[in-house]
């Protein structure tokens, strides 16, 4: 039960004063002319107001409610860091146990931080706060404690804004000991031109205590295809380093600090940048032995494609067909032999022979210098042979032969039939998955073509055959270039809709820019990526088998993954790997032809999460301060070990009422609200009825009885 007094007046606010103004002022008049029985008469109206005013006696049932402590513990990426999960969780043990034995608490316990893996935030550790306080009363909210490194980017800038008034105090993981370097990245390319260069600018940071070394740091760079190379930098000097684009598609720079004595983490030490290559419009050379409809399925397919600059010649006047016309008579264009494949044959991106025969016209140092265009220059050369090709002159015959993948026979089959994949074509990006290669009874629903030419494969991969289950299309790497050989020219077919026709145009597009080093044309090739941090890897090749990929995580830890195949004579192979830590993720793999590599971003991209990582008081301490809270350090020195992180110091607490500074050395302090549930409440008036109407008119009749005598 808890007693007070009350007043229920009868009137107004208003009304009362102003009633009250005028009786002191009667009694007023009464004093200044000193009439007899003036204290009497002024006693019985004040007896009167005090009726008017009502007093009462309230009696309140009440039930006590306990005080509300919220810990907030921070698992932001920073909290992963060294040995802080054991430390975090060993000041949350002894806090709970502590908690536990303060009277009238009730405690919320908070997680915060944690990333999401869908957006870049930093360490919000107040909005989470603010989630709790919502079915929370203010008025019963003792204190809050958070768990944390100090590494918060949600501060409010004044108390005021927290919606509460009670202290907030900081355990912090960590040490005041700490320091570390990290990469911070100033401007990076996203994209650049292939064969050309762009710039990208880091900086080396430092926070905590300065190293012990000093000096020139080394930083290692590494290119693809380039031996490693050093650059020296100091501590926020700004350091310039050049991003070469040898290829299109993703290219791949890594930047690596190495790691101080002494340092947090090594986590921030390695920045890769990753930009596309992008090509200046690819430039081919079409060379058509003699006009046929062939021909302009080629040109019609190359001039369609915007990102093709397209030389067309076609040979309409051979030397055998000499008449005598003077050539100043003569519309055709003399063909440009010594330009385009001496002067300017490393302009182009590909050569295709369509249907052409050695006719005089190219010397033989030109089809040599087309060898070495591809093995030296990494060159292509496309051959798309008619019959041409299985007879005398054939261009296999010239130094251009050391490179084709498909010797002639001499034999040119005319019997009608469908084209098929192979078990190496259903692998292979350019031909996997063409439409209508599958239909009913497996087979293809495209037409028929009724010309092969009979090759034997020297080398390279048969990725369609054709009559009599013989080699149709071969494609091949020689040297630094690749070489493709068609043993038909009936594509035509296919674009003309005979039988239906066929995916003239996926195909042949797909085989021109697979010879110009298209990258998702690649065969062997490693990709990954990241939904939030579900980390995927995915690797092609046309290999039954393939060895497992190794994954190399943010802070340089590695692991090897073994991937699964997506089913057999696919070519493809998957895993998916849950990783702890948000942050870049490089994947590689070796094959024949070097190292494949590929990277992917883990949860949202965080750069305030993971730019400064030690252990601070300084951002909080404005805060703390203004609610009569204290920052406090679990730890003198860093843990090194398990054991070391869970040897934690965490204060007393203390519950005070009225106190305005509620921390102290080794202790913390809760506000004692005092809050309260009425139950219940009942009113006993005390001064109205007969027993006011008896003063007042007992009053009165002794004013009377004064003034009569």
């Amino acid at each position: 039960m808890n007693w007070s007094f009350d007043f229920a007046p009868f009137f107004s606010q208003p009304v009362l004063w102003i009633a009250g103004l005028l009786a002191a002022a009667l009694v007023g008049v009464l004093f200044w002319r000193r009439t007899r029985g003036a204290w009497l008469r002024a006693l019985a109206v004040a007896t009167l107001f005090l009726a008017l005013f009502n007093p009462t006696l309230k009696q309140e049932e009440r039930d006590t409610l306990a005080n509300v402590a919220i810990v907030v513990v921070d698992e932001s990426t920073s909290q992963a860091l060294a040995k802080r999960p054991e430390q975090s969780k060993a000041i949350r043990d002894q806090l709970e146990a502590k908690l536990a034995n303060v009277k009238n608490l009730e405690v919320k316990w908070v997680n915060a931080g944690r990333p999401s893996g869908t957006k870049a935030t930093g360490t919000q550790l107040f909005g989470a706060l603010n989630k709790a306080l919502a079915n929370t009363p203010p008025d019963r909210i003792g204190g809050v404690i958070m768990i944390t490194d100090g590494q918060i980017h949600d501060i409010p800038k004044t108390a005021e804004g927290l919606g509460f008034n009670a202290p907030i105090h900081t355990l912090l993981t960590g040490a005041p000991d700490e320091f570390d370097r990290r990469i911070e990245l100033i401007k990076a390319p996203r994209f650049g031109i292939v064969d050309q260069t762009r710039e990208i600018e880091i900086k080396v940071r430092e926070t905590g205590r300065k190293a012990r070394d000093g000096g020139l740091i080394s930083l290692n760079v590494r290119r693809e295809g380039l031996p490693d190379e050093q650059v020296q930098a100091t501590i926020d000097d700004s350091v310039k380093i050049e991003m070469p684009f040898p290829h299109s598609g993703t290219n791949i720079v890594e930047i690596e600090l190495d790691e101080a004595e002494g340092e947090l983490t090594p986590a921030n030490n390695r920045v890769v940048v990753a930009a596309e290559g992008v090509r200046e419009n690819l430039r081919v050379l079409l060379v058509s032995g003699k006009p046929h409809a062939g021909e302009r399925t080629w040109r019609n397919l190359l001039k369609s494609d915007a990102a093709v600059d397209l030389v067309h010649f076609t040979i309409l006047r051979p030397p055998e067909k000499q008449d005598g016309t003077p050539l100043n008579q003569l519309s055709l264009i003399a063909f440009p032999t010594r330009e385009l494949f001496s002067q300017r044959i490393k302009d182009f991106d590909l050569i295709i022979f369509d249907r052409y025969q050695v006719r005089g016209i190219l010397q033989t140092l030109y089809y040599d210098n087309i060898a070495r265009y591809v093995e030296d220059h990494g060159g292509a050369v496309l051959v798309a042979a008619g019959e041409d090709y299985a007879k005398q002159r054939s261009i296999y015959r010239t130094p251009l032969g050391s490179v084709l993948p498909g010797n002639p026979s001499g034999n040119v089959s005319m019997e009608p039939f469908k084209p098929l994949i192979t078990d190496d074509g259903n692998k292979h990006p350019v031909t996997r998955d063409l439409p209508g290669a599958k239909g009913p009874n497996n087979e293809p629903t495209w037409g028929r073509w009724f010309r092969q030419i009979d090759v034997d494969v020297r080398r390279g991969r048969a990725l369609m055959s054709g009559a009599g289950d013989k080699p149709l299309l071969i494609l091949d790497r020689v040297g630094k270039g690749r070489v493709a050989l068609f043993a038909s020219d009936h594509t035509w077919l296919w674009a003309r809709g005979f039988e239906g026709g066929g995916p003239h145009t996926d195909l042949l597009r797909r085989l021109a820019h697979w010879l110009m080093k298209e990258p998702d044309l690649e065969e062997e090739r490693l990709m990954a990526s990241a939904q939030g941090l579900n980390l995927s890897i995915e690797r092609r090749s046309m290999e039954n088998t393939i060895g497992p990929v190794s994954l190399i995580g943010p802070g340089g830890e590695k692991q090897d993954v073994t991937m699964e195949s997506a089913g057999e004579g696919t070519g493809f192979w998957r895993a998916t790997i849950k990783v702890k830590i948000p942050g870049l993720y490089k994947a590689e793999t070796a094959t024949d032809d070097g190292t494949l590599t590929a990277v992917a971003h883990a949860g949202a991209k965080d750069p305030r999460e993971m730019s400064e990582v030690t252990s601070t008081p300084d951002r909080m301490t404005k805060l703390v301060e203004s609610t009569g809270g204290g920052n406090f350090w679990t730890r003198k020195r860093p843990a090194t070990t398990d054991a070391e992180a869970k040897d934690v110091t965490v204060p007393r607490i203390s519950v005070l009422s009225n106190a305005k500074v509620l921390a102290g050395s080794g202790w913390l302090g809760l506000r004692d609200r005092e809050a309260f549930l009425t139950k219940g409440v009942k009113l006993t008036p005390l001064f109205n009825g007969f027993l006011a109407l008896a003063a007042m008119l007992a009053l009165l009749s002794l004013a009377w009885w004064r003034e009569g005598r």
